[in-house]
């Protein structure tokens, strides 16, 4: 029995030191990725370096997962981060430059903090399993990239409202999905960990942001 309890006791303080040290490295990525997006907008960057910006960063995602078990994971997350925040220098412009701008760019900050903190601390009160959304999720991602390549091609403005839209659900069920690993032990890297909620956030104020836009400017 009391090895039992010692068991139970080790797991849990294995887990909050994963969720400790995740939200960390979350917190200095995001700080980081947003230095860097304020120097990519001074630079005025164009939207062609930001597209290879972002084919960089999907390279380095790689990079962070066959690094995360070793202290090259932390160099390689910030240089994931550092790039993927100035790839959206371009796009805060362009959103900034709008009627009314600053305070879309505001809102979709606003709301993507509150979305982010009020989806964790559900996950981290009830610690409920969202596993089970994982299949859906998934899915519904593939799905969206889809649907995404395709308005590259069919320029429909209502697809694209309908896609950020999609995406904005989709993840918010992420941030349960991945808080949820976490907790439960899914999850016990937490470089992989902070990459995960990382990319929860990114795409979620990237597309709260177009929604705002749209509804607030002539996107």
């Amino acid at each position: 029995m009391y090895n039992l309890d010692a068991t139970g006791m080790d797991s849990v303080l294995s887990t909050n030191k994963v969720l400790r040290n995740t939200y960390m490295l979350l917190s200095m990525t995001l700080v980081f990725s947003a230095i860097t997006a304020g120097i990519s907008m001074a630079m005025g960057l164009g939207h062609g370096t930001a597209l290879i910006m972002s084919l960089v960063g999907f390279g380095l995602l790689f990079v962070v997962n066959r690094t995360a078990d070793s202290s090259k994971g932390i160099i390689a997350i910030f240089a994931f981060a550092g790039v993927m925040g100035a790839s959206i220098g371009p796009m805060l412009n362009y959103y900034l430059a709008m009627p009314g701008g600053p305070a879309i760019v505001m809102q979709a900050l606003g709301g993507t903090a509150v979305m982010f903190f009020g989806l964790s601390g559900y996950a981290l009160t009830t610690r409920k399993d969202f596993s089970y959304m994982g299949g859906f999720l998934m899915v519904g991602l593939l799905v969206a990239v889809v649907a995404m390549i395709a308005n590259i091609f069919l320029h429909i403005p209502a697809l694209s409202l309908t896609i950020s839209a999609v995406v904005v659900l989709i993840m918010s069920g992420l941030i349960l999905f991945d808080t949820s690993r976490i907790i439960n032990g899914g999850e016990t890297n937490y470089i992989r960990a902070t990459v995960a909620l990382y990319l929860d956030i990114y795409n979620l104020f990237i597309h709260l942001l177009h929604l705002l836009g749209a509804l607030g400017g002539d996107d």
